[in-house]
């Protein structure tokens, strides 16, 4: 049976990660489930942003989790204008659990379509099962905060 991209990019990501755990290719580097699970520092840091998976995606709706899905491309400047935003927002409000899922715009593309991104640079807020906010290539900081905001309940 052939490999699909997706197990491509999976096994490549696994090795890459192997790699950078082994520290051949420079500091040593938390698994997802690491930096998940590692206390943040000053109690401000919380675990990056994770890449998209259906049952990840599953587990944080069942938990009414603040989810903010970001499909993007890693050759796009306004997903890394996007990403700064978040990241910031993140640092800031740490006590509203907001949790990251990037869709990757060029190999996730059932995702693309499922999420209707029209494309890259498409966020999308849920809470829980309830889609909150829908927007395209909206890098303005008090735009982006104050949708995450309302979608947590708070203001």
């Amino acid at each position: 049976m052939p490999i699909r991209s997706t197990e491509r990019i999976q096994t490549a990501s696994l090795a890459l990660a192997a790699i950078l755990a082994l520290g051949l290719s420079g500091p040593a580097v938390a698994s997802p489930a690491e930096a998940a699970t590692a206390p943040a520092a000053a109690g401000t840091q919380q675990a990056a942003a994770e890449p998209f998976t259906a049952a990840r995606f599953e587990a944080l709706q069942a938990d009414n989790a603040l989810i903010l899905v970001d499909v993007a491309a890693t050759w796009c400047p306004t997903c890394k204008a996007q990403k700064a935003v978040i990241d910031a927002f993140r640092q800031q409000h740490p006590e509203l659990g907001l949790h990251v899922l990037t869709v990757d715009f060029d190999t996730q593309k059932d995702w693309v379509k499922h999420f209707k991104a029209p494309r890259q640079s498409t966020l999308l807020v849920y809470k829980g099962s309830e889609q909150r906010w829908f927007a395209v290539a909206e890098t303005r900081e008090d735009v982006i905060a104050a949708a995450l905001r309302e979608a947590a309940g708070s203001r």
